[in-house]
């Protein structure tokens, strides 16, 4: 019975990520004002890169590096010290069905209809790096010790944002294959905290205390910002004008919001677990 109370928040942390997943995908993927918001950001993107895209660029080489070998050496590091090789064996399934399910779901389970807004391009739903990023950080959180967890969620939130915007940036991936691609992670996540509640391992006592408040404010804030960008870029496209920075600008923070709100409400989910 306890172990059944302890799985239901993950459970309810599942569900709330499948059904945004759901939402993101038939908002911005199967609807025409969808993909124009979305092509609008992407296209703003592209106008406004600026400097930024030299970071993009190589920070989207070393990803494969430092999310695989660095976030390795690291979790590895982790499970010398605490001898916790039962949840480096959930978070690796959980990390690997993440990626696994990312390409599947993207090449063979969700489809792009075309509607006149990006004739030929195929779905590109959820970023594949984003998805790497977000993993590889999930792992170190879940390894990570109690009273380090928090910093793990903030440190590898920042890391997955930028993954996800430098796709952006690249002009890679639209605000939506990213914000997905955190989703999907975040899903399994909620997945393996329900694995790791049903093995009966020892809780945290007391449980971790820090709920990430600055997390939680500035994702609000970010959220605010995104919904205002996203009704402005949507009666421009009423009106046949364009703002192309706003559309940018609101997917960025669309991503950002993301990030930091997963993280907060990650670190508050798994506060009990060891």
């Amino acid at each position: 019975m306890r172990s059944s109370l302890r799985a239901l928040p993950f459970l309810w942390g599942a569900l709330a990520t499948a059904s945004l997943f759901v939402v993101v995908y038939l908002v911005f993927v199967r609807s025409y004002i969808g993909q124009v918001i979305d092509e609008r950001a992407f296209a703003g993107a592209d106008a406004w890169k600026g400097s930024v895209i030299e970071f993009a660029h190589g920070f989207l080489d070393a990803l494969p590096v430092a999310s695989v070998v660095i976030g390795a050496v690291v979790a590895l590091l982790i499970v010398l010290v605490r001898r916790n090789w039962l949840v480096f064996g959930v978070a690796v399934g959980a990390a690997i069905g993440a990626n696994v399910s990312t390409q599947v779901l993207k090449y063979t389970v969700l489809s792009r209809p075309e509607k006149g807004v990006d004739v030929g391009l195929a779905n590109s739903l959820p970023s594949g790096h984003t998805a790497v990023a977000a993993s590889a950080a999930l792992v170190v959180f879940l390894l990570a010790a109690p009273r380090f967890r928090p910093l793990a969620a903030v440190v590898g939130s920042l890391f997955a944002i930028a993954a996800g915007a430098s796709t952006l940036v690249e002009q890679w991936h639209r605000p939506s294959d990213v914000v997905a691609g955190m989703l999907v992670v975040a899903f399994w996540g909620c997945l393996a905290g329900i694995v790791l509640a049903w093995l009966r391992l020892p809780g945290a006592e007391p449980p971790v205390r820090s709920k990430l408040w600055p997390l939680v404010w500035v994702g609000g804030v970010c959220a605010a910002g995104s919904v205002v960008a996203l009704l402005i870029t949507y009666f421009s496209a009423q009106s046949r004008t364009e703002h192309l920075f706003v559309a940018y600008a609101g997917g960025v923070a669309a991503i950002v919001a993301t990030g930091f709100v997963i993280a907060a409400v990650g670190n508050r989910l798994y506060r009990r677990l060891a």
